[in-house]
């Protein structure tokens, strides 16, 4: 039985550059047409290759756009700009930014809306998104567990299950504020934001029950 991720099939290597061309068309298609418009048929002819490349790659257009929205998400950094509270600041502003993207906006909300009917997309988002961007998360923790920002977290499940609480909370609050309020996540509400995050992780260092 074929595995359905694009890494896992057998054939001719794969061409980066064709990758690259077909995501971005992908992306391209999502602003032009739209989730119920698009084909795999127009992202091949703006990518100029054959509709079987495509085939061989991805199995159909659910996790073709989840791969493209994903391209954009792996452009997030976590630069260290000295504090536990100018990192946040800057992963914030860098991800408010891939979301203004008219890109970015088409891709996510219309995977999000077909999640709802879809279990394996939803799973895939998961996998390729989620998971993915977690990263951030696990690396600026241990930077600022470093610093002596925050203590040390030995029970791995608990560290884990905070890691999942912190990326819910960003990714969350950043996705509400620019796609569902539709208002700017600018450089004072980016700052109120990472004080109320800030305050939350403090306050649970201090709370005698986690202790």
């Amino acid at each position: 039985m074929q595995s359905s991720s694009p890494a896992g099939r057998a054939g001719r290597p794969r061409s980066a550059a064709a990758d690259t061309a077909i995501l971005a068309a992908t992306r391209a298609a999502l602003v032009d047409l739209g989730w119920s418009k698009l084909t795999l048929g127009d992202v091949a002819t703006r990518a100029g290759v054959a509709k079987t490349t495509l085939y061989r790659r991805w199995a159909g257009k659910n996790e073709l756009v989840v791969d493209a929205v994903a391209e954009l998400f792996d452009e997030l950094e976590l630069p260290d700009r000295g504090s536990l509270a100018a990192d946040i600041e800057g992963v914030v502003l860098q991800f408010a930014a891939i979301l203004a993207r008219p890109e970015a906006r088409s891709g996510l909300m219309a995977v999000v809306a077909e999640s709802t009917r879809d279990e394996a997309l939803r799973e895939r988002i998961r996998t390729s998104i989620v998971e993915r961007q977690k990263r951030l998360v696990l690396e600026g923790r241990a930077r600022a567990q470093a610093r002596g920002e925050l203590p040390p977290e030995p029970d791995t499940t608990e560290a884990a299950r905070t890691a999942d609480l912190i990326f819910d909370m960003v990714a969350g609050a950043v996705v509400h504020r620019t796609l569902v309020s539709a208002e700017t996540a600018n450089g004072d509400w980016v700052r109120s934001f990472t004080q109320v995050l800030l305050w939350g992780l403090t306050s649970r260092q201090t709370d005698p029950d986690n202790g």
